[in-house]
């Protein structure tokens, strides 16, 4: 807080006078008002102030105000999660091409990223501590960090946390960068659900690549839909591997009159153009990726009996019924169909007798 000094009469005794702290606004200087620097407005916070909202006993945070125990209650685990936010940082040497693709990665992810434009002088690699502090202050599960050195020229490390602490990195060189400005034309809307291609047999193959197609799609897909009308199929992000190397296209598609009912797809690239090369990588082990992907028992399907879906999501039910007699089948009735008195006959004479139960007397 602001303090500031009075003087009384003449003499040299002053009185310092203290504004009183609040919890629940903060004063700042107004410097578009008319009285200059010396004006000052208030702000309510839109976080509570953790000292004095918040009590801290044996690492766990209890709430003194409703504000605060809203507030927690959004931090809460829950059995459907948010949508994936992205934090997206730049270190403390960067240069044009990293700080273009950083804005343009953040442009896609619209509105569930956070771009920090200050630097941070940090190396994820050695230290995490500061991602995994800004993550838990952010409330986001992924990050994006963006260097640029001698050694590793223009470098970005993709990367998400689990339980706010890092779960895997995985860090790409950019060899190649066309902006989404250089292409003058028309974008998709902000807050596009994309569709996502990977094309490559690294992605299958490779352990590492696997694990990057994961974080790519973790990062990308945006939140879940319950359904999807056909024009919103317009924004495709295309990921290929070839020699190690990863190229990312950004296309939009355009809906063409074909004749017919189904309309006719192009493919218009408007931008990022990335060629990015794999470099260092840290993954989780096995049993942190597997405790990662754990599902709740509230969330796992029940499983029904006699009912299978196939690959495309059709439905299919087993029906079970008792043997049908085929002689007794009422069919249609036509004169080529009668049994003639012969048959009848033949008929009866081949049925086996009944069994009569012997009675002693």
């Amino acid at each position: 807080m602001h303090s500031c000094t009075e003087t009384k009469g003449g003499g040299n005794e002053q009185t310092q006078l203290k504004t009183k702290k609040r919890a629940s606004c903060v004063f700042l200087p107004d410097r578009t008002s008319r009285g200059g620097s010396g004006c000052w407005r208030r702000r309510l916070r839109t976080e509570p102030n953790r000292d004095t909202d918040m009590a801290h006993s044996d690492g766990i945070t209890k709430p003194k105000t409703r504000r605060s125990k809203r507030f927690l209650e959004t931090r809460e685990p829950k059995l459907l999660e948010n949508v994936k936010s992205v934090m997206i940082m730049k270190g403390g040497n960067t240069n044009q091409t990293v700080t273009e693709a950083l804005k343009d990665i953040y442009s896609l992810k619209k509105p569930n990223a956070v771009l920090y434009k200050k630097k941070n002088i940090t190396r994820p690699f050695e230290d995490s501590t500061s991602l995994e502090f800004f993550s838990k202050k952010s409330d986001c599960s992924l990050f994006l960090f963006g260097s640029h050195n001698k050694k590793r020229p223009n470098n970005l490390i993709f990367g998400r946390l689990f339980d706010f602490h890092v779960l895997d990195m995985i860090e790409v060189g950019v060899e190649k960068f066309v902006s989404l400005s250089e292409f003058k034309i028309s974008k998709c809307p902000e807050g596009t659900k994309p569709m996502l291609v990977f094309a490559g047999e690294a992605f299958e193959m490779d352990n590492e690549f696997k694990r990057l197609k994961s974080l790519l799609i973790d990062f990308f897909r945006g939140p879940t839909v319950p359904a999807v009308r056909l024009a919103g199929l317009e924004h495709v992000l295309h990921f290929t591997a070839v020699d190690g190397k990863v190229y990312l296209r950004s296309y939009r598609c355009l809906l063409k009159k074909s004749g017919c009912r189904v309309p006719r797809i192009e493919l218009e690239e408007i931008g990022p153009s990335m060629d990015l090369v794999l470099r260092r990588t840290h993954l989780a082990s096995d049993d942190l990726y597997k405790l990662a992907h754990r599902q709740p028992k509230a969330l796992k399907p029940k499983k029904k009996k006699n009912i299978s879906h196939d690959a495309f999501g059709t439905k299919f039910g087993r029906v079970h019924m008792q043997k049908q007699d085929l002689s007794k089948l009422q069919t249609r009735k036509l004169r080529g169909l009668k049994k003639r008195r012969g048959e009848v006959v033949a008929e009866e004479e081949q049925r086996p007798e009944p069994k009569v139960a012997k009675v002693e007397s």
